[in-house]
């Protein structure tokens, strides 16, 4: 199911290349800019099962968009730079800015030097509790287990689960299923829950959590970058909605206090964890501006609009699926004709997918 919608929805946007409403797209449609959002960047992996592919892109693949990026005449901005021309009179140019969710390992080792070489600016947001080694990455658990086993026995609401998964397309069912109820769950039944799953299993979560992220010398050498702003994501990355709001707004506060005394420098930016629609409330929104961040970024689709009509706060960006390797399909997104109704205008604009 999940492989016929991507079809359907990459079906779509070609189509739009095709007919070219990408390059009728004014100023009413696209707005300023876009927020580009990626998660891992890494080398393809082997494999029939990989859950979370959707969240990765490869380096190549990120060399390839930063140079179709120049190539279409977008300027790359920083975030503070997003965030000044959001409040602004349009500038002649659109922007896009940059930014990496999660603080992967893979980020330094794989994307940094793609990053470096044509010298743009990207965020990085980070929750803290990874490179101090306290956090437990279940998302990427639960994929070892699944991967490995071929039936599977958990607790889910007091009573004992088995499932039967010898095929590819039941552990994808799987993995959903699961991942969405962890999703629902307050963090101490969450990390019992995933605990309980590696402990019967033999997977060691500390071990898989460490290997994963970076550490505080990794951040470090990113922090010596000017080009690189790093931006909060709380302490240990829960999904907000699922927290008492005290304890919502400790885990903002002090993902933001813990990154400031390791860098020496204010934390102005902030992306709440997962991101999507599930994942934080309108509360939420009040609670980062409350904590002092210029901006705080969601995954919920959409472009960024000049003069003050974008909330810095609820920060709409695009999460490129990483199973789409179109350019074609980059540029309609880019344009906000995916978004809402085409606004003609005189110009028109030429765009070679040349890759």
């Amino acid at each position: 199911m999940a492989s016929e919608n991507l079809f359907l929805t990459s079906l779509r946007l070609e189509l739009a290349w095709l007919s070219g409403r990408h390059w009728l797209s004014g100023r009413g449609t696209g707005g300023a800019g876009v927020v580009l959002r990626f998660e891992r960047v890494r080398p393809r992996r082997a494999g029939r099962f990989q859950p979370l592919r959707s969240q990765e892109i490869t380096p190549k693949f990120l060399d390839r968009t930063i140079r179709a990026l120049k190539r279409w005449k977008f300027d790359i901005v920083s975030m503070d730079d997003v965030c000044h021309r959001a409040v602004t009179s349009p500038a002649p140019r659109r922007f896009v800015g940059l930014t990496f969710d999660g603080g992967y390992k893979d980020l330094i080792a794989s994307a940094y030097p793609v990053l470096s070489r044509h010298g743009v600016p990207f965020t990085v947001y980070l929750p803290t509790a990874f490179p101090d080694r306290l956090g437990e990455a279940w998302w990427l658990a639960l994929e070892a287990i699944i991967a490995r086993e071929g039936r599977l026995s958990l607790v889910m609401d007091r009573h004992e689960r088995h499932f039967d998964i010898e095929g590819s397309a039941e552990k994808y069912q799987l993995y959903e299923f699961l991942s969405g109820w962890m999703r629902t769950l307050p963090p101490p039944d969450l990390s019992a829950a995933i605990n309980d799953l590696c402990k019967r299993y033999s997977v060691n979560l500390a071990t898989l959590s460490r290997d994963a992220a970076m550490d505080w010398d990794d951040l470090a050498k990113l922090a010596a970058d000017p080009l690189v702003t790093i931006g909060s994501a709380t302490v240990n990355y829960p999904v907000l909605s699922n927290l008492k709001d005290v304890d919502a707004q400790r885990e903002m506060t002090m993902g933001r206090a813990v990154a400031q005394a390791a860098f020496h420098r204010e934390i102005r930016h902030f992306a709440y964890p997962f991101g999507d629609r599930a994942a934080f409330a309108r509360k939420h929104v009040q609670m980062a501006e409350e904590a002092g961040f210029v901006s705080a970024a969601s995954a919920l689709p959409g472009v960024v609009h000049a003069e003050g009509r974008t909330n810095l706060h609820a920060l709409p960006r695009l999460s490129w699926d990483g199973r789409q390797r179109s350019l074609r399909v980059m540029r309609v997104l880019l344009s906000g004709a995916a978004f809402a109704p085409v606004a003609p205008t005189r110009s028109r604009v030429r765009d070679d997918d040349e890759d």
